[in-house]
């Protein structure tokens, strides 16, 4: 345990490991905020397929030769949360069936469009990396560190300044909008702000993993709590202990970042889900 804490000490020393940390709890706060939001009104799988869309996104920007591939991945998965979220009751084509057809179809576009056009020697690392997670989170720039800052701080600003309409929208929106709440203009921010979210979220833990660090710490708060700032609170708890643990343990072990604070959340919720028994009485 001592050499483990020693080596522990050593590597914070080290900027990058810092910079990871910073920037790994504050995405992690972030998507646990939008995490209780998204479950309560049933788009839970949203995380995944918006995901899939900035991978596509992203696909186009590596073959066009984007360096900064922001230009084309935050437009783009903005534009797509809009649509299933703000619309999606709206069209022929809604709920979890809209969002699985535009989940399935960004990634296999994506995906073409890296093997037909990338210049690439090593596709398969490329994709291996953007769908799972990479090293770049130990590899970031102060730039990027202070973008992830701006936006966190961002998100957070919102969610704080506009809590009580996000609580109404998220219960009741027909009740909402009844009361003079305008609910579509309040689906519209919680629409842009999850798509900020997952696409600062990429370079955490991958494409694929995005929907684990929306979804596991909410689920996990539920389990206990019931009212819905409590929930919060909790999810953003959870979520920042997974998050730190995740990095600190990958950095030590040497395992990938984003698997290890998904595994984190994992034992978290089922630590909760006993809790949640016992406080049963089961």
């Amino acid at each position: 345990m001592t050499q483990i804490l020693d080596k522990l000490s050593l590597y914070l020393e080290y900027p990058f490991v810092r910079y990871a940390l910073l920037v790994g709890v504050l995405i992690a706060f972030c998507s646990s905020l939008l995490g209780v939001t998204l479950v309560l009104k049933r788009f839970s799988f949203i995380g995944d397929g918006l995901s899939h869309v900035a991978f596509g996104a992203m696909a186009v920007a590596a073959v066009v030769g984007l360096t900064d591939n922001m230009l084309i991945v935050m437009p783009v998965t903005v534009i797509c949360a809009v649509l299933l979220l703000r619309n999606g009751k709206n069209s022929k084509i809604n709920g979890d069936a809209a969002v699985a057809m535009i989940s399935v179809g960004s990634l296999a576009i994506g995906y073409l469009i890296m093997n037909v056009f990338s210049k690439s020697a090593n596709i398969t690392g490329d994709v291996c990396s953007t769908l799972f997670g990479s090293t770049s989170i130990l590899t970031l720039s102060k730039f990027q560190v202070w973008t992830c800052i701006g936006m966190s701080v961002l998100v957070i600003s919102v969610f704080l300044l506009f809590y009580n309409k996000i609580f109404a929208v998220t219960f009741d929106e027909g009740f909402a909008s009844a009361t003079g709440v305008k609910a579509g203009a309040y689906n519209l921010i919680i629409a842009i702000v999850t798509a900020v979210v997952i696409v600062l979220s990429m370079n955490l833990v991958g494409s694929l993993l995005i929907s684990a660090l929306i979804i596991f710490p909410a689920l996990s708060a539920m389990r206990v709590f019931k009212s819905f700032k409590a929930v919060v609170i909790c999810s953003a708890a959870v979520s920042v202990v997974c998050a730190s643990l995740g990095i600190l343990v990958s950095v030590v072990a040497g395992t990938p970042v984003g698997s290890t604070i998904v595994a984190a959340d994992i034992v978290m919720f089922a630590a909760f889900s006993l809790a949640g028994l016992l406080k049963r009485g089961v």
